[in-house]
């Protein structure tokens, strides 16, 4: 699944890894791997055509 975040564009885009207990690891293409608090950080779907 791929994703963004609104707040933070400059990340670049992120491939979601796991989703553990609202514990969400993404690869962002700018930033590497982070693991994020979905409750507090939001993401946003991304559809490629």
């Amino acid at each position: 699944m791929l994703v963004r975040c609104p707040d933070r564009p400059d990340w670049g885009l992120g491939q979601v890894q796991s989703n553990v207990g609202g514990r969400v690891t993404v690869n962002f293409e700018n930033e590497g791997k982070l693991v994020l608090d979905a409750r507090h950080v939001p993401l946003e779907l991304v559809f490629l055509d």
